[in-house]
């Protein structure tokens, strides 16, 4: 079906959101149409590339059911719902489907990943699935509505599994995080002012701190106590950032937050002081994850259509793989000995994506 004006402004603001833009322009635009870059470009050794669908968001891994699911809002014509994929993490082989009845962005599994938490972004959903048998569990309709009469946009979600609490990430404006409770998958709280458009969110469980990023270039601070706001760190040099998303070192108190926008950059936070000690000079990145065995940084770039492996001490580039055309979101297999990576196409006028979208699988060891 083609989807209303209305749904298609929605679903580009959450896609935009998704693959980092940098202004709620470029959502409310029809994007240029770009014939994709090849997919059989040569990898190295031992790297696998599997084109799946039309829409692959994120990524996880569920040691349960000993599966990489990956979620898509299937993204193309005259189709309704969207696909949960599971597959083999070694071969990227499909072991199976579930077929929701609305389109899946972000997923979120509890430690042993027996249940995938997926939001809907366009229809302000949260499904909870059944990760061994595929089954949907249950589901959460968002009712809140942003400034201009639009319901806001679930996108990140995270679970604090000691608590039994869902983050659930609100896009509009002014954001909103939503607190679910994770078993019955019903509102505990609404986190209000929270920025344009909250991004990413990460959970500090020993310092009791829920960390969200925004598109006016915050860094909030949230105790997972009382839900209270406690501090809004940004940069601090005057310029124009959208935060994205966030990966944390503990033991040296660096967070590290990635611009897509005019900053085009990760910053490095310290979570002492919430100041900025380093702006690293890697341009346009959005997907970020932490390697802490390798002292790796992983990082996503969307416009370059690469993925960089840095030193997560001395923060040079140790190797970076071409996976053109948009490389997009990261997830790290448990035992820290692969990486995948989500690759995205360019989107037609309609907002389906222009061609098939990939996952990537490079061995770690």
């Amino acid at each position: 079906m083609t989807p209303s004006p209305r749904t298609s402004t929605l679903l580009a603001a959450a896609t935009a959101l998704a693959l980092g833009l940098s202004s709620l322009a470029h959502a409310q635009q029809a994007p240029t149409v770009a014939t994709p870059a090849a997919t059989a470009t040569a990898l190295p050794e031992g790297v696998l590339r599997r084109d799946l669908a039309r829409g692959v968001y994120e990524a996880r891994y569920s040691q349960a059911a000993n599966a990489l699911f990956v979620a898509s809002s299937e993204a193309a014509p005259d189709t309704k719902g969207g696909v949960i994929y599971r597959l083999d993490p070694l071969t990227l082989e499909t072991r199976g489907q579930t077929h929701t009845d609305l389109r899946n962005f972000a997923i979120a599994t509890d430690a042993k990943g027996e249940t995938l938490y997926v939001t809907n972004s366009v229809e302000r959903g949260l499904t909870a699935i059944d990760a061994v048998s595929g089954e949907v569990k249950g589901r959460l309709r968002f009712e809140d509505k942003a400034s201009d009469g639009t319901y806001y946009g679930p996108r990140q979600v995270i679970l604090d599994e000691a608590s039994g609490t869902l983050y659930v990430g609100g896009v509009g404006a002014p954001g909103l995080i939503w607190v679910v409770d994770a078993a019955t998958l019903t509102l505990r709280a609404t986190i209000g002012d929270a920025g344009k458009w909250v991004t990413g969110l990460l959970l500090d469980p020993a310092a009791g701190r829920l960390y969200a990023a925004n598109g006016d270039g915050e860094v909030l601070v949230i105790d997972t106590t009382t839900h209270a706001i406690q501090h809004r760190w940004t940069p601090g040099d005057g310029k124009e950032y959208l935060l994205l998303n966030l990966a944390h070192d503990p033991a040296t108190h660096r967070l590290f937050v990635t611009d897509h926008s005019k900053g085009a950059t990760v910053l490095v936070f310290d979570t002492r002081t919430g100041k900025v000690e380093r702006s690293l000079p890697v341009g346009d990145s959005m997907g970020i994850k932490l390697h802490p065995e390798r002292k790796a940084l992983y990082v996503t770039h969307r416009d370059q259509g690469t993925v960089t492996e840095l030193d997560a001490d001395s923060y040079a580039v140790r190797r970076t793989w071409t996976l053109p055309p948009n490389p997009n979101s990261l997830e790290i297999a448990p035992d820290g000995k692969a990486l995948y990576v989500t690759v995205k196409a360019p989107f037609n006028k309609d907002y389906t994506a222009s061609a098939l979208e990939s996952v990537v699988r490079i061995p770690l060891e």
